[in-house]
């Protein structure tokens, strides 16, 4: 059986590895047909060994480790590297490789347009994106996930630059790659310091509290970075500006969600740690809270669907802070269901419209059925509707963040609830529903490439929610669904926000005058213009003197040097005559200086 899975997991960490390897070296296989072949077909191999790995672990199963020593050092070596197969990696890999299928599926007919040098180029990003997300789940310890997790970070930067000649674009994967790894400095620094308190970089160390408090909220902040939690959550909106398929795989199911990832992973870790814990749950309560008033206020249908990713992540750090392993590693999964759903979705609309703006929408429900059908389902999902998968994972959430009373952070998450199905009410009723604009007159259903990947989303974001006792034993927690009363008030204020934003939106987009101060705060954008000031005025200056220091200082000294060495030589290759009675003269004048010397000392 160990043999069976670990061949499994190779399969789906290298074949797409390989794929991306052999279109990046092989010009003359990197046009479109090619291209899309072996990314599509890597991608569905790799799913199918995730299902298999995933049953596998559905008897019970001691997590399978398989190492080999890396960086060997007297002793013992200082890591190792391999593969950790057990419930919470296979089903994690089984989401990151049923989502990235869709998208490669979906992204054969939404890419068609562009040139067969980029198509091959976007597919090879796409492949090697996949082989950095299995590294970091497959992960034994926490320096190779730091591998994988940078890893990500890269080409994360390539494919949100995709339309790099396009100056938004560009801006936002340099934006992205600077928050995040300014945030990735305390992985680094946890990671040191998991080593230096434990001798190991394994998930499962013994260490004492503080220390554990410490190396925790260190990794902490890598999360914030890499799964968008305020503030440092600036990048994500910004990141919309790749291609919709790219939205859909690198920020609704994978690259978002590598964050909270860590933090299930490393939970032996983050259990000892009552001061991070409590650091999270107020951070994605307040996350959740913000990213949602965010949302109300957009006009492109992807920033709403944004900033409802940040807002989930929210809710998934905030269960994890109030130690619901479960119920933050369950919406994980729930959520990349519905919201991949709902990026393809919106990708249909756009590709149908030609506008990212609502505004430039309206009346699809009878131009695009299908599309509409499932994007309601994945809407209603988020929105944690009954009967829906996003409704028990939240409710999850909901009642551990209550099991200890009524407190500011349970709010936050209720209030995000209702503003939750306000803003997607409000998308619902723009786009689909409310009456057509002249763009949107023209619009008509996709194609079947479209619209295939749509219809297998819409499954699990149906009924996942009802495979909680399957996901619970591959997380090694129990679940017993029990719709307490915050479940009940969260569930109300989302029919109550769902029926209060079709009866404000129903004729007009315009904002109800009470919410008038808070369309100008969102508007000013504080945290963008915070970030805007502290890279122009502190990141970029500084990255000027770190540059003259090193241009002219550091390379003035060693060129200085290696001068002095050269004409110092020159000098002295001057005495080298070849005349005897010149070195005879040489001697006889350092002995009469030597001796001189000794007198007058």
């Amino acid at each position: 059986m160990f043999h069976s899975a670990y061949s499994l997991a190779l399969i789906a960490l290298l074949l797409p590895g390989a794929v991306a390897l052999l279109l990046a070296t092989v010009p003359a296989l990197r046009h479109r047909v090619t291209a899309i072949v072996f990314s599509v077909l890597a991608a569905l191999t790799s799913l199918g060994s995730a299902i298999l790995l995933v049953l596998g672990q559905l008897t019970p199963t001691p997590p399978q480790l398989w190492t080999v020593p890396w960086l060997p050092q007297a002793g013992a070596p200082l890591a190792e590297i391999g593969l950790r197969i057990d419930g919470i990696s296979a089903s994690m890999l089984l989401v990151v490789t049923f989502v990235a299928s869709c998208v490669q599926i979906f992204s054969i007919g939404y890419m068609h347009d562009e040139s067969k040098e980029a198509q091959g180029r976007y597919f090879t990003y796409h492949s090697l994106f996949l082989t950095a997300m299995n590294i970091l789940v497959l992960a034994p310890n926490l320096l190779q996930l730091f591998l994988g997790w940078e890893l990500v970070g890269v080409t994360s930067y390539l494919l949100i630059g995709y339309y790099f000649k396009k100056p938004s674009a560009a801006k936002a994967a340099v934006k992205a790659f600077w928050v995040t790894k300014f945030a990735d400095m305390g992985l680094l620094i946890g990671l040191l310091v998991l080593r230096s308190k434990a001798g190991s970089f394994d998930w499962d160390v013994q260490i004492a509290p503080s220390a554990a408090n410490l190396v925790t909220l260190l990794l902490f902040v890598a999360v914030m970075g890499k799964s968008a939690q305020f503030p440092l959550h600036v990048w994500l909106p910004d990141a919309m500006e790749g291609p919709t398929p790219v939205s859909a795989l690198l920020h609704a199911a994978t690259m978002v969600a590598a964050g909270v990832f860590l933090i299930v992973r490393g939970w032996p870790l983050f259990e000892l740690a009552q001061g991070t814990r409590q650091i999270m749950l107020a951070v994605g309560s307040v996350t959740a809270l913000i990213a949602a008033t965010m949302a109300l206020f957009q006009n492109d249908i992807k920033k709403v669907l944004a900033y409802s990713t940040c807002s989930q992540l929210g809710y998934m750090i905030a269960a994890l802070g109030a130690g619901s392993l479960l119920g933050g590693f369950f919406h994980l999964t729930t959520h990349a269901f519905f919201k991949a759903l709902l990026f393809l979705g919106a990708g249909s609309v756009i590709h149908a419209v030609h506008s990212n703006d609502m505004r430039d929408m309206g009346g699809l429900a009878r131009k695009m059925p299908l599309t509409t059908v499932t994007f309601l389902i994945g809407s209603l999902s988020l929105m944690g509707l009954p009967g829906l998968s996003g409704f028990f994972s939240k409710d999850l959430i909901i009642e551990a963040v209550g099991e200890h009373g009524v407190s500011w952070q349970l709010v936050f998450l209720l209030v995000s609830a209702f503003l939750t199905a306000f803003y997607m009410g409000r998308l619902l009723v723009r786009v689909f529903f409310a009456q057509a604009t002249e763009k949107a007159s023209h619009a008509h259903e996709s194609s079947a490439v479209l619209i295939l990947p749509l219809l297998l989303l819409a499954v699990p974001a149906l009924a996942a929610g009802y495979l909680g006792k399957m996901f619970g034993q591959l997380y090694g927690s129990a679940y017993h669904f029990h719709l307490g009363t915050t479940g009940i008030i969260a569930a109300g204020l989302g029919l109550w926000g769902l029926g209060l934003a079709y009866l404000l939106y129903r004729r007009s987009d315009e904002h109800p005058a009470l919410l008038a101060p808070i369309a100008r705060l969102v508007e000013y954008g504080p945290m963008d213009r915070l970030y805007a000031g502290g890279f122009h005025r502190v990141a970029l200056p500084f990255a000027a003197l770190i540059g003259w220091i090193d241009r002219y200082l550091i390379d003035g000294i060693m060129n200085l040097t290696g001068l002095a060495f050269v004409v110092s030589g020159q000098k002295i290759r001057r005495v080298q005559t070849g005349i005897a009675t010149d070195y005879v003269l040489a001697t006889v004048c350092g002995v009469l200086l030597l001796v001189l010397y000794g007198v007058l000392r």
